[in-house]
C-alpha cells in the first residue's frame, strides 16, 4: 500500500510538473510572436530622413535587430541599392525573390545588408529582412553616392 501510495504521488507530481511546464512553454510562445507583432516596426534614418520599416518575423530579421542602434556607412552600387557588410555573420534563408522592390531590406549572403532602392528583376539569391513601409522619398534620400543609414527600434 504504501508504495502504490508514493508510486501514485510520484505520477501526480509528474503530471502537474509536466502541465504546468507545457502551459509556461505555450505563454512564452504567444508572448513571443505578440512582441514579434508589435515590435516588427523599426525606424531608418538615412543622412536626416526617417523612415519606417517591418521587420519579417524569421532568424535572419531577429539576429538583425540584436544588432540595433547600427549606424553604418551604406556603399551604393548599381544605382539602385546601398549595402554593408556587417562584421557577424547572421542565420539565412536564401532564396530568389524574381523582382526586387523599392524598400526591400535584405541579406546576401550571411553578411551583406541590402537597402534596395529601385524595382528591378534578379537572378540573385537573398534572405529578406524586411520592407519600408512608405518609400516615398527614399530614393532621393539616399542619394547617388554613399549613405550614412541608422537602424534603430
Amino acid at each position: 500500500m504504501k508504495h502504490s501510495f508514493l508510486m501514485l504521488l510520484t505520477f501526480l507530481s509528474i503530471t502537474i510538473s509536466s502541465a504546468s511546464s507545457c502551459n509556461k512553454d505555450d505563454d512564452n510562445i504567444n508572448t513571443e510572436n505578440n512582441n514579434a507583432m508589435t515590435n516588427g516596426k523599426i525606424k531608418i534614418t538615412v543622412n536626416s530622413q526617417t523612415f519606417t520599416a517591418t521587420l519579417l518575423d524569421n532568424n535572419s530579421a531577429k539576429a538583425f535587430k540584436k544588432m540595433f542602434p547600427l549606424t553604418i556607412n551604406m556603399i551604393e552600387l548599381n544605382g539602385n541599392e546601398k549595402y554593408y557588410d556587417l562584421l557577424n555573420s547572421i542565420p539565412t534563408d536564401a532564396s530568389n525573390p524574381g523582382t526586387i522592390n523599392n524598400g526591400d531590406l535584405m541579406l546576401y549572403g550571411s553578411k551583406t545588408l541590402v537597402l534596395f532602392y529601385k524595382t528591378f528583376s534578379t537572378s540573385y539569391s537573398y534572405t529578406k529582412l524586411g520592407k519600408v513601409d512608405d518609400v516615398t522619398g527614399l530614393e532621393s534620400a539616399l542619394g547617388s553616392g554613399n549613405s550614412t543609414v541608422t537602424f534603430e527600434l
